[in-house]
């Protein structure tokens, strides 16, 4: 194995906790949005479903930028 292969897979396997966690505080507030107003859940969803997406567009970004490093 590369070792830019090596260090772009540890970069990805790095860069890939933040859209992890984010993900997971997302829907958490979703949760316990819901959980005290359940008549706001139409509108925290599709915020949820929004800043969702925007995270997960950071995780594929990586991965294409991991593609990149290790040459294929």
């Amino acid at each position: 194995m590369n070792l830019n292969q090596g260090l772009a897979a540890i970069g990805y396997g790095l860069g890939a906790i933040g859209p992890g966690v984010g993900v997971g505080l997302i829907w958490a507030a979703v949760i316990n949005g819901t959980a005290r107003q359940p008549e706001a859940q139409s509108k925290l969803m599709s915020i949820a479903w929004t800043t969702f997406v925007l995270v997960e567009v950071l995780a594929l970004i990586g991965l294409v930028v991991y593609f990149i490093a290790s040459g294929g």
